[in-house]
């Protein structure tokens, strides 16, 4: 089936555009709404998009997919499609899998993790929605004891010759080194950084380290008679890796970063030029630990939600210019273990069907910062982090009013509906996992249709815009 896009919003110079794009396979194509059921095949439908907004698919370097060890809580198709429902296009699989993620750790049937995923869709059957590539684990099974050694995972680097020795290996390679979860250990940290400089990787640290405590320390703590964990544990971590940086020239990416503190010592090592950046997350924008004591387990994270000062501190180090990126730390869990209470309860939500309204909301409407630059931190800093493609669509359709995917190849694509009103509910989510502290929240900001490889393979249409279509919810056609 192939679809007319009508009088979108190129999202950086506002100019009309209409986009012509064929569906996805049967079998790749989620139709949320169903309206695409009932077209003909061989026909174009027109759709008004007046007002709509075109961008480069979103992009995230920070997802956990739960997928192999726990897919309970998720595995690689319910995650790539509610990343495709959240307008994302290219993901980053950390590593804390089971085994982690580490080249050398190996699963019963004989593969690595890295092989698993690679092989993943060519078992399966059918593409996944979205572009993913591997960060594989700092040290040997997470465990900050000894460096991950490279010799497992080399092959599986982009500059890799001959490249892969899996089919995969091209799709789906390995762009970053990170034990997430846990900040890279003093023990392993230098000998982590050489093995990062000499594979041209980016090191991407969970910049936090605590030993006990719940939720941020202060008035909320207090008041719950919880253990804090104190902003120091994020500070330490940050100013060791900007030395880091700065004595040895590894590239140092900061993850979901949540305190004033930490900011400002950012803020320091850019003016200095060093090659360090960093991301925050939609949580830390929209929320902070006063929200605890009405969400409890669904706001308990690492690192915490931090104090109202620390949330304004968020957004000011987004205005200007001191966060590069947004990334979700797309975290699922099970009803029954976010149950558990703050104490018991693991750390982390889900964020990727609803980063985007969020981010809008916290961001664009109130004012902090563009539409435009809302669309950079979302998707082309994080391609510019991996090095992944990112669709330069001012290029493609340069003084032309028609950009046609049908022919051409590669154009990753979010169609956006920047003051579309929804309420989250998280029993419509695509995710497995429902921890959302977001459930009920009236938000501004909808993702109408994901475009991935030049093909519609998320629509959220309605059959009143699809000209001639049936309606009937569905996942996966096929």
């Amino acid at each position: 089936m192939r679809i007319r896009f009508q009088g979108l919003r190129l999202w950086r110079t506002g100019r009309c555009v209409d986009l012509v794009v064929d569906t996805a396979a049967a079998t790749e194509l989620i139709d949320e709404t169903g309206a695409l059921a009932g077209s003909e095949s061989a026909a174009t439908s027109t759709v008004d998009m007046s007002g709509m907004v075109l961008a480069p698919a979103f992009q995230d370097p920070h997802v956990h997919f739960r997928d192999p060890g726990q897919v309970d809580k998720e595995d690689m198709v319910t995650g790539c499609t509610a990343a495709a429902a959240g307008g994302y296009g290219q993901v980053l699989i950390l590593p804390n899998t089971e085994p982690a993620m580490d080249g050398q750790a190996r699963m019963d049937d004989g593969r690595t993790v890295i092989e698993y995923l690679q092989d993943y869709e060519e078992k399966l059957g059918r593409s996944l929605p979205v572009h993913y590539a591997l960060c594989v684990a700092a040290s040997k099974d997470r465990a900050g004891l000894e460096p991950s050694d490279p010799d497992d995972w080399r092959v599986d680097l982009p500059s890799a010759e001959p490249h892969g020795s899996h089919p995969g290996a091209v799709a789906h390679p390995v762009l970053a080194i990170s034990d997430d979860g846990s900040a890279v250990t003093d023990r392993t940290l230098e000998e982590v950084a050489r093995i990062a400089r000499d594979t041209g990787l980016p090191i991407l640290d969970h910049c936090e380290h605590h030993e006990s405590g719940f939720i941020n320390e202060g008035e909320v703590s207090h008041r719950l008679g919880l253990a804090g964990v104190p902003a120091s544990t994020e500070l330490d971590i940050v100013r060791r890796d900007i030395d880091l940086a700065r004595r040895t020239g590894t590239r140092v990416h900061l993850q979901h970063v949540s305190t004033a503190a930490a900011f400002q010592a950012i803020r320091h090592a850019k003016e200095e030029g060093l090659p360090v950046t960093c991301e925050t997350a939609p949580h830390y924008l929209a929320l902070c630990d006063e929200d605890v004591l009405e969400l409890g387990a669904m706001a308990k994270m690492n690192p915490p939600l931090r104090s109202r000062s620390d949330r304004e501190s968020t957004l000011e180090a987004v205005a200007d210019g001191t966060v590069d990126m947004i990334a979700t730390d797309h975290a699922p869990h099970t009803v029954s273990e976010k149950a558990g209470g703050l104490v018991k309860a693991p750390n982390g939500i889900i964020g990727l069907e609803t980063a985007y309204a969020i981010c809008n909301q916290a961001l664009v409407e109130s004012g902090v910062i563009s539409h435009q630059r809302l669309v950079e931190l979302m998707s082309l800093a994080p391609a510019e982090l991996l090095g992944t493609a990112i669709t330069d669509i001012e290029d493609m359709t340069q003084d032309r009013n028609l950009l046609d995917l049908t022919k051409s190849e590669g154009a990753g694509l979010v169609v956006l509906d920047p003051a579309g009103e929804w309420t989250v509910d998280a029993g419509d989510f695509h995710s497995k996992a429902s921890n959302t502290p977001f459930q009920g929240w009236e938000v501004r900001g909808r993702v109408l249709a994901t475009i991935k490889d030049s093909h519609l393979v998320f629509s959220r249409l309605t059959s009143g815009q699809v000209k001639g279509s049936r309606e009937g919810r569905q996942a996966w056609i096929g």
